[in-house]
């Protein structure tokens, strides 16, 4: 799931309609689990966003995702470079805090690298071993049957079509004492949510709230510490 960094927040209001349609694709909240917890958030150009009352994440509806052809074709228009600068810029803002909290010669996996793992590189340079995962460009399954002692997931979980189950795999993947290093692009005010740029790339079909991945955490019994914004650092207790 290759990552953009022209991200942007919530910086241009824009207009919100309510939808008043029932939000029967969502027997519970596929992000926090909750049963009959989805409500109408808004319609941005006949697109609807559902809420989580629950957990507060909104929800793409799932009749306006992309086919995987589709969403493949999209993720190859990233430019993502190993060596690009900007691009490590942007990375080391999970990237510094992450490698200040881990032993020398740790074991991490790069979930989600994308065509350009360039924050696999970044930490295998401050001497971790590294292996990479992602289900369209590094699709190697076996890699998901080890545990490490850290993970990344970089603008990743924003595409997850069944992030509950996403997020138990990464949580099972780390070792007791190992880290789970995510980076999203928190969604802040609801006002701004039409106008948000990164709504309006057409991969993203969940956003997170800081106090959603503050949930997240605390279902897996993880302990998170958010160094910024759109940062997340889990620990799974020893």
């Amino acid at each position: 799931m290759p990552r953009n960094p022209d991200r942007g927040d919530e910086d241009s209001p824009g207009p919100v309609e309510a939808d008043g349609a029932s939000p029967r694709a969502f027997a519970a909240c596929p992000v926090c689990r909750t049963p009959s917890s989805i409500r109408a958030f808004m319609t941005v150009e006949s697109t609807p966003y559902w809420r989580c009352e629950s957990c507060r994440a909104t929800l793409l509806d799932p009749g306006a995702r992309l086919s995987p052809a589709q969403e493949h074709a999209y993720y190859l228009s990233h430019e993502n470079e190993v060596h690009d600068q900007g691009y490590r810029r942007f990375l080391s803002k999970l990237a510094d805090p992450l490698l200040q909290r881990l032993t020398p010669g740790s074991r991490g996996l790069d979930y989600g690298c994308g065509p350009g793992p360039a924050l696999a590189a970044m930490c295998a340079e401050a001497g971790h071993a590294m292996a990479v995962y992602d289900p369209l460009f590094a699709p190697d399954e076996r890699l998901l049957d080890a545990q490490y002692d850290f993970f990344t997931c970089t603008e990743t979980a924003e595409h997850f079509h069944a992030p509950a189950a996403e997020f138990d795999r990464l949580a099972a993947l780390v070792r007791p004492g190992g880290w789970l290093g995510l980076m999203t692009c928190f969604q802040t005010e609801d006002r701004r949510f039409a106008g948000w740029r990164y709504r309006m790339d057409p991969t993203h079909v969940v956003f997170y709230r800081e106090e959603t991945i503050r949930i997240l955490a605390d279902q897996r019994a993880l302990i998170c510490e958010i160094p910024c914004k759109d940062v997340a650092l889990l620990r799974k207790p020893v």
